[in-house]
């Protein structure tokens, strides 16, 4: 069989260039640019039933936050109005509209006031005071959330460019979560927890930039048509004041994305680094705490078992820089004693994982509530009571001297800095039982 010339090469060349082209082009099925910059601008307004609409979004979030319903926050996500102005200062910077920027920066400051207030108000006369899992979600933006707003943001703006609305912008939406983290702002101030208030507004603002961000990218390489004028020194100006408020954006967003993501990794190469260099038979690690600072991390464990002797602690020490663990701590805790503040929770729930595992026969058989495992809640217990200092919980048996039945409880044990009232105590035991889905739980206070 003959080889192809370079004729015929260069020919299917072009075809599958063509075809890739075509198929790629998202110039096809463009909307006319005036509808498109018409209508990022009207939903950049925050009047009349885009105002009350939000506020609606708000109060439903707050609740869907509260009763942790995901299908109710998912619900507020949807009708919420809250993309219009960050697409609206994507739009202005990539088109040279100065006016649209200041519009679309005054609209979600505007927005942004009134969603926290809202949610605060909501949180401040509720009777629910318990931060559920996804209200705690929402206090400690991650890598991904910058990945979800960037390309979430992307997929929004090329949906809004095409002639044939699709159901795109309401997928946006949903996955971008601008509205959680507003909610779990207003819970911060209505709670007192500024732990809260600041993670939710930094995760809003991560998402909101890069979203801003994503938009920019696309007007620009649509070509969209820059705004000129005849003065060109107001030109310049207003080139400036957009290079400015560009600057003034973007970059603590990439230098706050640049530590979650330097956190990502240390957290990942942290957990491959346990993984796979303690792998003992007769030792095991029961608790382990990944503290991340831009000073120098810290890799703390507790074993139980055999303890470890320094030389193969030092040996494991060595291989932390094939982790890409450089400049980390590795802090190792063996051998139970006084001096320790021990988690048992996380030796029992450690062993009872161990169990389970290994139990695969019986995985049906139903679980007595005294070997009902806990789940390590150390860190949202850290959230919600930072004064607390140490805690222990555990299933327990309740002997009953005067009768033959006996009772099984979940007992918590805890110590504060400061002397806790009778009403934070009460909600410490409403949380518990509802985190724990125990039927019955205790809380002493030492």
């Amino acid at each position: 069989m003959a080889e192809p010339t370079k004729n015929q090469q260069n020919k299917l060349f072009r075809i599958i260039k063509l075809s890739i082209h075509k198929r790629f082009n998202l110039h096809l099925d463009k909307a006319d640019e005036d509808d498109v910059v018409l209508s990022i601008k009207k939903n950049s307004d925050f009047v009349g039933a885009n105002l009350w609409t939000l506020i609606f979004a708000i109060f439903i979030a707050s609740i869907g936050l509260n009763v942790n319903s995901t299908a109710v926050i998912i619900g507020a996500m949807l009708i919420s109005p809250l993309m219009g102005p960050i697409m609206g200062i994507g739009l202005g910077i990539g088109t040279n509209d100065f006016e649209l920027v200041k519009k679309g920066l005054r609209n979600l400051l505007i927005a942004t006031l009134i969603s926290i207030v809202a949610s605060t108000i909501y949180f401040y006369i509720t009777p629910l005071h318990d931060a559920q899992s996804e209200l705690l979600a929402r206090t400690t933006p991650s890598i991904w959330d910058v990945f979800i707003a960037f390309f979430g943001g992307l997929a929004g703006i090329v949906a809004g460019t095409r002639k044939e609305k699709s159901n795109v912008i309401p997928g946006v939406a949903i996955a971008t979560a601008l509205m959680p983290p507003l909610c779990t702002a207003g819970f911060g101030l209505a709670s007192g927890n500024f732990y809260f208030f600041i993670g939710a507004i930094y995760l809003y603002f991560i998402n909101s930039v890069f979203i801003c961000i994503s938009t920019f990218l696309i007007v620009r390489f649509l070509k969209f048509k820059k705004k000129h004028f005849e003065d060109k020194n107001y030109e310049k100006k207003v080139s400036r004041y957009i290079l400015i408020t560009v600057v003034i954006a973007v970059v603590p967003s990439i230098y706050l994305a640049y530590g979650i993501v330097d956190k990502s990794i240390f957290e990942n190469n942290a957990q491959k680094f346990v993984n796979e260099q303690f792998q003992f038979k007769n030792t095991q690690v029961v608790n382990k705490n990944f503290k991340y600072s831009t000073k120098g991390n810290e890799i703390d464990l507790l074993l139980i078992g055999y303890e470890l002797p320094k030389k193969a602690i030092d040996s494991i020490t060595n291989q932390l820089l094939r982790y890409k663990l450089k400049n980390t701590k590795l802090q190792i805790r063996q051998g139970l004693n006084a001096k320790q503040e021990i988690d048992f929770s996380q030796i029992k729930a450690s062993i009872l994982e161990d169990v389970f595992k290994k139990d695969s026969v019986t995985q049906n058989r139903s679980i007595s509530p005294l070997d009902k495992p806990i789940p390590d809640i150390g860190q949202e217990l850290k959230a919600l009571y930072p004064d607390m200092k140490t805690y222990a919980i555990s299933n327990v048996v309740i002997h009953q001297l005067n009768a033959p039945s006996n009772d099984t409880l979940t007992m918590m044990i805890a110590s504060f800095n400061k002397k806790t009232s009778a009403s934070e105590q009460g909600r410490l035991r409403q949380w518990l039982k509802s985190r724990l889905q125990a039927d019955s739980v205790q809380v002493i206070i030492k």
